[in-house]
């Protein structure tokens, strides 16, 4: 049920994007972007298949129609490719492959690209120029998933891509987000922050929060803080590996 009108490119974006909301094999998964109604350039996706869970999330360059085509492109390059059994590297190179054949380099996405081993709670990832994927673990503290960071999909740097690889335990949640989280500004100009973003969702986390609710909440803060209008879209990918111990889903 819509609010207000929505723009042309959160029309694209939505119509593209996944459910905001899955559960199912050891794993709950939550969603969220804002502005909902005027999306730019940011998109995230995620498949399952067998044991694995393919999870990305994309921040194409501007905000405007242009940039949510590029993302929708962006989208259905790294489908097209994991379809054909592309590895995480090899999909990256065939999202920028399209994005150049299509704009040029005056086009180009950001973006992390995934895949969580549900049996064993291993996650391996790219980044492409992208703010590094966090880990919430023991209601109390973050990982940082580091690594080398490759240069944009479309920019045309062709700069190595590093496979990164980590070992989650029961109950851990994987966060994937844009710089629209953390880079939202209040009416004095001060970032929403990295460190208010991580002890938000750590707060939320130990307060046995659900997922959905905490995802919820995040976006509220995120808005409370740029005075409810984000000059920029944020983004978050939020899943939970529970490692066997199946759980009703609560909306």
């Amino acid at each position: 049920m819509r609010t207000e009108p929505t723009n042309v490119a959160a029309e694209l974006q939505w119509k593209l994007m996944p459910p905001a909301a899955f559960t199912g094999r050891d794993v709950t998964l939550g969603a969220a972007s804002e502005p909902a109604y005027e999306m730019g350039g940011d998109a995230f996706d995620y498949a399952l298949s067998g044991n694995v869970l393919h999870l990305s999330v994309f921040d194409a360059m501007g905000h405007d129609t242009t940039a949510g085509i590029t993302a929708n492109v962006a989208v259905a390059a790294c489908r097209h490719a994991r379809r054909q059994g592309a590895s995480l590297t090899e999909t990256s190179h065939a999202v920028e492959d399209v994005l150049v054949a299509h704009f040029g380099t005056s086009r180009y996405v950001t973006g992390v690209l995934a895949d969580l081993d549900l049996d064993t709670g291993h996650p391996t990832w790219i980044n492409r120029g992208h703010p590094p994927p966090l880990v919430v673990r023991d209601n109390r503290w973050t990982v940082e998933l580091v690594c080398p960071p490759a240069g944009p999909m479309g920019a045309g740097l062709r700069l190595p891509v590093v496979v990164s690889r980590e070992q989650l335990e029961p109950g851990d949640r994987l966060l994937l987000y844009t710089d629209g989280i953390v880079d939202a500004r209040d009416a004095e100009g001060r970032r929403f922050g990295r460190e208010r973003f991580v002890d938000f969702v750590v707060r939320h986390h130990s307060g046995r929060q659900t997922l959905h609710e905490t995802l919820r909440r995040l976006m509220h803060a995120v808005l409370d803080h740029h005075c409810g209008r984000l000059h920029d879209d944020a983004s978050v990918l939020l899943t939970e590996w529970r490692a066997g111990h199946q759980h009703r889903l609560v909306p």
